[in-house]
């Protein structure tokens, strides 16, 4: 049977972060930014982009639809057909992020959508929430950072508009941001050079009507 990758190590850090999406609606941490899937999965989302499988994504739910000014992203989600072992190694490992993070807080985190990212430089995404007001599935959002070495003075930043105020994070390789997909609005700034990530949603199963 093959094994699951894993991005934390040992209870500790999931604890953590059980204990801060209870208290404050969000949280992040760094993983290692040399850690294997990171490089592996950095490495896969730059070849794609180089071959232009990243496609401009759409915006709301539904499929093609960019609205000018709101993102201007490219993606490709990890379960196509395209991609490659890191893609299917790290949504694996988010997916055993999930099971962790279920156990904790009972959400009813059933499944795990995630894409690889690409921002041209310029690129941003306008603020807003990731839940939408028909389809309350997606409960907590993710994203992940892999710019190995990024400028301080690049710009790029993940801005969360938080009750205390706004908090801009660094798209530094290996950081983790997590927060609650219907309550946290954000928006991700422009910046001097292109960056990736991978944006992931755990879900809870859709309701009945």
């Amino acid at each position: 049977m093959r094994s699951i990758p894993s991005l934390l190590h040992g209870d500790t850090p999931l604890d953590e972060v059980a204990a801060d999406l209870r208290l404050r609606d969000w949280t992040t941490l760094d993983i290692d930014p040399g850690h294997a899937l990171l490089v592996a999965a950095a490495t896969e989302a730059r070849a794609h982009q180089a071959i232009v499988r990243l496609r401009p994504a759409s915006t709301g739910r539904d499929a093609g639809i960019r609205l000018a000014g709101m993102r201007g992203d490219d993606t490709l989600w990890l379960d196509a057909p395209a991609c490659g072992g890191a893609a299917r190694d790290l949504l694996a490992a988010l997916d055993g992020l999930r099971e962790g993070l279920n156990r904790r807080l009972t959400l009813g985190l059933a499944s795990v959508e995630a894409h690889f990212a690409h921002y041209p430089v310029g690129a941003g995404y306008a603020r807003h929430v990731d839940g939408f007001r028909s389809d309350d599935a997606r409960v907590l959002s993710l994203v992940l950072y892999l710019n190995r070495d990024w400028p301080a003075d690049a710009g790029g930043a993940l801005r969360l508009h938080l009750r205390d105020g706004p908090r801009d994070i660094a798209p530094m390789q290996g950081r983790m941001v997590i927060f609650l997909s219907a309550d946290v609005e954000h928006e991700v700034m422009p910046a001097t050079l292109p960056r990736y990530s991978v944006a992931a949603w755990f879900r809870q199963r859709p309701r009945p009507a």
